[in-house]
């Protein structure tokens, strides 16, 4: 979905997030967050790419001196599975996805004038023509090309990779290197944001990718990491108030603070749970932080698949952790357990308690489930 036809939120939306994003693109920096399911990614990266946030962080005067673009790889074509030329239709894949959201950012090309808008539409249409027997290889070329036009204007441009996980399954080691050259031939102008479940070491350790390969491209954003935590309250208020209004209900003052005690205030578990109050009856100001309601609501359909979603996006090593709090195995003491404490603790999955040395999983409603024992499948 384009940023002028997403629903737009209010201004400081995410302001935490928003500022230390749009912080580091004001210092033409690439910037890396991560965040488990559930968390709110979409809405986040749709108001990153507002241009009225966008001016309002950075003092941008113009909208077509800036732009983030989206970069979404579930919108990239069938890819081959073989062949002697798969590494370069696979690279090509990405440079016509990019090369086509620039399109769609700037058009009509108002920014470019009649004459280089018209080269730029023409050095479009090339990268597509499948009749060129280079045009796989050339692809590199000619996404180059069209990102120039841009950048001798001035323009910046930050592509923001929604999914980013799933860019590295489809797409060669080669296809990063070579945004990385783009990047170091465009500094200043040129920026990426990745948004991924872990941070992307972990990723590619997990995903098995040469590290040393890639590592050009993954050091973009060794200093810019930012880990996406649940709403602040004024957000997670604001979503239930649209819940209501959209559901045409209405529910005493305990009974929300209930629904944000238990889910944490996390998007995907306020948009489940708000569901689900009808059916556990009259909540007053003695069951807004009930345990027992909690773990009711954590045996419902609708919040379990919320709450898969987050055990899903953790690591093996943070699944462990998390069961060992829960008290359903031993902890395994070492590095790995004591680096998935501090990543757990990081994503907001695990407060520490330093006065009486425990741990305690976050949110309620997300403890109740890992109790209940995540591995069970769904009826």
């Amino acid at each position: 979905m384009d940023a002028s036809r997403a629903r737009h939120q209010p201004l400081d939306f995410r302001k935490e997030e928003v500022g230390y994003v749009m912080h580091r693109w004001r210092a033409g920096d690439s910037c890396s967050l991560v965040g488990v399911g559930s968390v709110g990614k979409s809405n986040l990266l749709q108001h990153l790419a507002n241009p009225e946030v966008q001016k309002t962080y950075m003092n941008i005067m113009k909208e077509d001196e800036f732009k983030a673009i989206i970069i979404d790889p579930n919108l990239l074509g069938p890819l081959p599975q073989g062949g002697n030329d798969n590494e370069q239709i696979r690279c090509w894949a990405g440079y016509e996805l990019m090369m086509h959201r620039l399109f769609m950012a700037f058009y009509p090309f108002d920014v470019l004038g009649a004459e280089d808008a018209q080269d730029f539409y023409e050095l479009y249409r090339a990268l597509q023509d499948g009749s060129n027997p280079l045009f796989a290889y050339m692809g590199l070329r000619y996404f180059e090309q069209g990102l120039d036009f841009f950048m001798r204007r001035g323009i910046r441009v930050v592509f923001m990779f929604d999914e980013f996980e799933e860019l590295l399954r489809q797409m060669p080691v080669k296809f990063f290197q070579t945004l990385r050259g783009l990047r170091d031939i465009n500094k200043r102008q040129l920026s990426y944001l990745t948004f991924t479940r872990a941070p992307l070491p972990s990723v590619v350790d997990m995903m098995t990718l040469p590290v040393l390969e890639i590592e050009p491209f993954t050091e973009l954003f060794t200093d810019s990491i930012y880990y996406v935590g649940p709403y602040n309250e004024a957000d997670a208020r604001r979503m239930v108030d649209n819940l209501i209004g959209r559901n045409q209900k209405n529910y005493p003052d305990p009974a929300i603070q209930f629904l944000l005690w238990a889910t944490g205030s996390y998007a995907g578990l306020i948009r489940a749970g708000f569901r689900l109050l009808d059916a556990l009856g009259p909540i007053d100001a003695a069951s807004m932080m009930n345990d027992e309601l909690a773990r009711q609501m954590a045996l419902r359909r609708p919040i379990r698949i919320e709450c898969k979603t987050i055990w899903a996006s953790l690591t093996s090593a943070e699944q462990h952790v998390l069961r060992a709090v829960a008290r359903l195995t031993a902890l395994q003491s070492g590095s790995d357990s004591d680096q998935a404490v501090a990543m757990l603790v990081q994503k907001r999955l695990i407060r520490v308690d330093k006065i009486q040395q425990t741990l305690h999983i976050e949110p309620p409603i997300f403890r109740a489930f890992v109790s209940s024992n995540p591995d069970i499948e769904l009826p």
